[in-house]
C-alpha cells in the first residue's frame, strides 16, 4: 500500500522572517468587516499574516508595521495590546498543559 506524502504547509513569520510549519505559528487576520484578530484555527475568512507565538516577534512585526502594510489599514495600540495579551495567554496555556 502506497502512503501519500503530505506536504506540511510552510509560512514565514512576519516578525523574525523565518519559515515554519504553519501549525506552529499564529495567524493574524483582517476579517471582511475590517476586524483584526488572532485566528487560532487558521480557518477564519479574510486576509491573514503569520507570526511566531511570542511577544518578541509580534513587537518586531509591529515596529516594522508589517500588519498595517499587509492589511492596508492603520492598527491601533489597543488592537496590538489585545493581540499581545492573547499570545501571552497561548504561551501560558502551553506551559500549564
Amino acid at each position: 500500500m502506497k502512503m501519500k506524502n503530505k506536504k506540511i504547509p510552510m509560512r514565514k513569520c512576519t516578525g523574525c522572517g523565518e519559515m515554519f510549519d504553519k501549525r506552529t505559528l499564529v495567524r493574524v487576520v483582517k476579517s471582511p468587516d475590517g476586524e483584526i484578530s488572532l485566528d487560532l484555527t487558521g480557518k477564519k475568512s479574510g486576509r491573514g499574516a503569520y507570526v511566531c507565538k511570542n511577544a518578541q516577534c509580534l513587537a518586531k512585526a509591529r515596529k516594522r508595521k508589517v500588519f498595517e502594510h499587509s492589511f492596508s489599514v492603520k492598527i491601533s495600540d489597543d488592537i496590538y495590546g489585545r493581540l499581545e495579551a492573547q499570545i501571552k495567554e497561548i504561551n501560558e496555556d502551553n506551559i500549564n498543559n
